[in-house]
């Protein structure tokens, strides 16, 4: 079945760099519209970044001007590269992607989660 494959997190310095990857294997669905959300320890989760079919982008205010998304369409993949890190940064970085069949069926997709850790 389609899943959501995250890897790339790590612990970094302030400042820094790391870049996630999320994969969607398999070729049913097709994927739409996928996003980059992250959660700090006892808050709630946040939307990152966006990135449309056709590559329009959105960010957070918090981001903007250091993390950028991008897509490989071939490969299924939407890519996170977080640069300038800060310690406010620091969260469990999940991806999601919606995708639709033929059929009309839609469909939304969660990755594991993959942890990010800035220290100052």
């Amino acid at each position: 079945q389609v899943q959501l494959v995250e890897s790339g997190g790590g612990l970094v310095q302030a400042g820094g760099s790391l870049r996630l990857s999320c994969a969607a294997p398999g070729s049913d669905v097709s994927i739409n519209e996928m996003d980059w959300y992250r959660q700090a320890p006892g808050k709630q989760r946040d939307l990152v970044a966006t990135i449309t079919s056709g590559g329009s982008t959105y960010y957070a205010d918090s981001v903007k001007g250091r993390f950028t998304i991008s897509r490989d369409n071939a490969k299924r993949t939407v890519y996170l590269q977080m640069n300038n890190l800060k310690p406010e940064d620091t969260a469990v970085y999940y991806c999601d992607a919606r995708g639709s069949d033929y059929l009309g069926d839609e469909y939304d997709y969660w990755g594991q989660g993959t942890q990010v850790t800035v220290s100052s």
